[in-house]
C-alpha cells in the first residue's frame, strides 16, 4: 500500500474525531452557575413581560444581549441592555435582532470600558419599569435587580461540514464512490469546505 492513502486516512480520521468531539460538547451545554438563578425556569420572554410588566414584578428572570450604556451610581451600576434570545446555555444569540431593551441594576462598581458594547446575561427579579428615552423616542424599560451576571467573550471556531451518515463500514458505507480500493482511498468524499463562525464563550 502506498503512503498517500494512509495519510489521507489518518487526516480524515482526525477530522471525524474532531467533529465528534464538537457534537459531544454541544450536547452537554449547561448554564454557568453565576446566571443559573434560584428557580427552575426564570422568565425569558421579554415581549410578554413588556406587554404587562406589573404581572411579573417579583418573578425571577434571565435576559441577555449587548450592553449599550453603562452608568455607575452610588453603590450600584446601571446597565442598559439591548436584549436578544438566549440559547440553551443562556448565551445571547449574536445574529438575532434585538427584542427590546431592559435596565439591569448590579450591586457595586463595574468598569464601563469592560462592559460597554459587550455581551452579557443577567438574572434576577423583575422590579418594575423605568421611563427613559432612546434617542428622541420615549421608552419604558423593564427593570431587573440582577443578582448574577455573566460577561461573554467573542471567539471564532472552525466548523467542518459533516459527511454522510456513519455506518458499520465507516462514513457512507463500503460502496460509497469516495472509497478507493480496500476502503483506504477517500477521493472527494468529505462534504465541502470548513467555515469559521463567531461564537460566545466564557
Amino acid at each position: 500500500m502506498s503512503v498517500a492513502p494512509v495519510v489521507k486516512y489518518l487526516l480524515r480520521l482526525a477530522v471525524l474525531l474532531s467533529a465528534a468531539s464538537v457534537l459531544v460538547l454541544t450536547g452537554c451545554v449547561t448554564v454557568p452557575e453565576s446566571i443559573r438563578g434560584n428557580s427552575a425556569n426564570p422568565q425569558q420572554d421579554l415581549v410578554r413581560v413588556m406587554n404587562a410588566p406589573a404581572l411579573y414584578v417579583g418573578q425571577e428572570s434571565r435576559f441577555g444581549g449587548k450592553v449599550v450604556k453603562v452608568d455607575n451610581l452610588s453603590g450600584r451600576t446601571r446597565l442598559e441592555i439591548a436584549t436578544v434570545p438566549l440559547d440553551d446555555g443562556a448565551r445571547p444569540m449574536i445574529h438575532q435582532p434585538s427584542i427590546g431593551r431592559i435596565v439591569a441594576y448590579i450591586p457595586g462598581f463595574l468598569e464601563p470600558t469592560d462592559f460597554n458594547r459587550q455581551r452579557v446575561t443577567v438574572v434576577g427579579p423583575i422590579t418594575g419599569t423605568e421611563k427613559g428615552t432612546i434617542d428622541q423616542a420615549a421608552y419604558d424599560y423593564v427593570v431587573i435587580q440582577a443578582g448574577g451576571y455573566k460577561r461573554w467573550q467573542l471567539a471564532q471556531q472552525v466548523v467542518a461540514p459533516m459527511g454522510p451518515p456513519l455506518t458499520p463500514w465507516g462514513w457512507g458505507g463500503p460502496y460509497d464512490r469516495g472509497w478507493g480500493y480496500g476502503g483506504m482511498g477517500w477521493g472527494g468524499y468529505y462534504g465541502g469546505d470548513a467555515r469559521v463562525e463567531t461564537i460566545l464563550t466564557e
